[in-house]
């Protein structure tokens, strides 16, 4: 588990490349959609920070994660000026399919063929009570 310190950084981290994505010029990252960084990962030395990235639509994941890793050293010094760190963490982009994965458990949640209620004679004073 992160100190205090790295869980406030990674937080700040996220904050800002999630700004900087936004003003990304290339277009493997700007003209693709919807492009989020889900979640950072910062050693405990500051050195390296894994940067999770989820795109909405997964075909074009690779092309964003090479854009991402070509403009990681701009990435990277607009970190270094907005968060003042002693060491600007050297950035890992990696794709993250965590936001999907969750849609799909709930797609599931919802298929009545799929999930059969726990006691069936509840279901009926549920489905009454929602009429």
């Amino acid at each position: 588990m992160p100190s205090n310190r790295i869980g406030r950084i990674n937080e700040e981290i996220q904050r800002e490349l999630s700004d900087q994505l936004r003003r990304l010029k290339d277009p493997r990252v700007s003209q693709v959609g919807m492009v989020s960084v889900t979640r950072v990962d910062t050693t405990g030395d500051l050195r390296y920070a894994r940067v999770y990235i989820s795109v909405l639509d997964k075909s074009q994941e690779k092309d964003v994660l090479k854009g991402l890793k070509s403009a990681s050293g701009f990435l990277r010094r607009e970190l270094g000026r907005a968060l003042q760190l002693r060491y600007t963490p050297e950035l890992q982009f990696i794709g993250d399919d965590s936001i999907q994965h969750g849609a799909h458990i709930l797609e599931l949640l919802r298929d009545p063929d799929k999930v059969k209620p726990v006691n069936p004679e509840n279901d009926a004073v549920l489905s009454d009570g929602e009429e």
